[in-house]
């Protein structure tokens, strides 16, 4: 995983108890959702004020913060350790500086961080950095093509642009590509150091595309979207509906709405470059790079998105539609806005079309807001894993104090957290030296696999797991075995 959230965490989870309460690891998430609701407030009113903002701006700009904010689903993935919340408050901010370079403000080094930032956090950040570098250049050589026309007129004794303006403009883009292109490229490089591989987290054991891999040995066809973008696409915007509305019928109307407002963006847009202004409104349409970015993961990088309602039936990264939730809620502050702006109408019938679609926004929350499905999911997905983990708990707590453990961490760390049992009293994968290649026979973690009373107190084995493998025939000591259906037996040992 992309290492910034985990770094943001670290303060939070020096304390033992915040560690195991989990609230520690949230912290970064919570920040994350409250910066991300601001930029929302502060892009809507950028990018639809024009040269001037007035009362329906502003209005338009608390619709869209109210409508990201009060998102049933957001507001719990906002409470959990993941990084979405992060993400998205670096996915906004950058696309709000970039809305401010284009006004004019010199903003570009501070969209470039946040691009660096969201690179670090998810893989959407790559896809991102990359649309937005085309865009900057395209812009970029736009302005510099217009600059040098305009010197050229004025070249007759008028005053000439401000020398160094060019030199400037073309050290903020050199400064911003470079910035943008730090992170991927630091993260190549680490991977490339310590795995030797520059691209383990693409197609290493614990890649997405060696987990479908497996999947499909194990007898499952694989995603409908594999190979395939357009299905591909569909499963990522049925999740970003099931994340805004229950109903099937609400759901459109939110998809309705979404295309209304991109038309009148587009328009927008065309007018302003008709018109040789800067392009407003232009900086919306970064909100759409999820739906492409999602559609080539699904289809050709093992990304797997499975909602309820359509085969296999199940939840699984249903989460992943919230990326496309800034482009929702700022559709629907477009159109509230575009509403009262209307002349057309009169203000009673504009008043009531605002009504309309914050009913649907009203009634689509409501509908989700007892069971969300980012936390249905893990509902579903955990209920006996988290059993299983409250049982071993139980255990781990009797252990002698300053105890040691030999355990495969990466599918059960919660029992650790649950029971507060420090990882540092373990010896686990994480003790694997994975730069010695092709194998680390010297290292603690095989030591450890080969001669367990040597290293540690006890040992932890779940069947199938590295553990189970090296010890379920030597012998050990056996204090308990557990067993929760659906979940693989779990034997503690006394190693010594």
């Amino acid at each position: 995983w992309l290492p910034l959230p985990h770094l943001l965490m670290i303060p939070f989870i020096i304390s033992t108890k915040m560690w195991q309460t989990g609230a520690g690891g949230s912290i970064p998430s919570m920040a994350g959702y409250v910066f991300a609701v601001m930029g929302i407030f502060r892009l809507t009113r950028s990018a639809l004020a024009g040269n001037q903002s007035d009362r329906y701006t502003r209005f338009a700009a608390w619709t869209a913060a109210v409508v990201f904010a009060a998102n049933p689903n957001l507001i719990y993935m906002q409470s959990t350790a993941m990084g979405e919340t992060l993400y998205l408050a670096f996915f906004v901010w950058a696309v709000v500086f970039f809305t401010d370079w284009i006004r004019g403000s010199n903003s570009l080094t501070k969209c470039a961080l946040c691009i660096a930032a969201t690179c670090l956090t998810r893989y959407d950040g790559w896809f991102l950095g990359g649309a937005m570098m085309i865009a900057v250049v395209a812009i970029w050589f736009r302005r510099a093509h217009g600059t040098t026309r305009v010197n050229a007129e004025q070249k007759r004794g008028r005053a000439l642009l401000p020398a160094g303006a060019n030199e400037k403009q073309t050290r903020a883009l050199v400064t911003f590509l470079l910035i943008a292109a730090a992170a991927p490229a630091l993260w190549l490089a680490y991977n490339a150091i310590v795995y030797r591989n520059p691209l383990e987290f693409a197609n290493g054991p614990y890649s997405a595309k060696a987990i479908e891999k497996r999947t499909q040995t194990a007898g499952s066809p694989g995603h409908p979207g594999s190979g395939n973008p357009a299905v591909a696409a569909l499963f990522f915007l049925k999740s970003a509906e099931d994340n805004v509305a229950q109903n099937r019928w609400l759901q459109r109307a939110w998809m309705l709405l979404a295309i209304a407002a991109l038309l009148a963006i587009t328009i927008r847009i065309r007018q302003s470059f008709s018109a040789a202004l800067a392009p407003t409104g232009l900086p919306l349409l970064f909100l759409l790079v999820p739906i492409p970015f999602y559609a080539l993961s699904i289809a050709y990088g093992g990304v797997p998105i499975f909602i309820p309602n359509w085969w296999p039936f199940t939840h699984y990264n249903t989460r992943y539609g919230l990326q496309l939730l800034p482009a929702l809620a700022v559709a629907i502050a477009v159109l509230a806005c575009l509403a009262l702006r209307t002349t057309a109408l009169n203000s009673r019938l504009r008043l009531a079309s605002v009504m309309v679609v914050f009913a649907i926004v009203a009634v689509s929350y409501g509908s989700i807001w007892q069971s969300p499905i980012c936390l249905k999911e893990a509902q579903v997905n955990m209920r006996t894993r988290n059993q299983l983990q409250m049982e071993v708990a139980r255990w781990i707590e009797k252990l002698p104090a300053n105890s040691s453990l030999l355990m495969y961490v990466g599918d059960h760390v919660g029992a650790l957290e649950r029971a507060a049992f420090p990882l540092k009293r373990t010896i686990n994968e994480g003790n694997h030296r994975v730069w010695k290649q092709p194998a680390d026979t010297e290292g603690l973690w095989e030591r450890a696999l080969g001669d367990p009373a040597k290293y540690v107190d006890y040992v932890l084995a779940f069947d199938g797991d590295p553990v189970w493998q090296a010890v379920h025939d030597k012998h050990l000591h056996e204090l308990i075995e557990l067993h929760i259906t659906g979940q693989p037996r779990a034997v503690l040992y006394a190693a010594r």
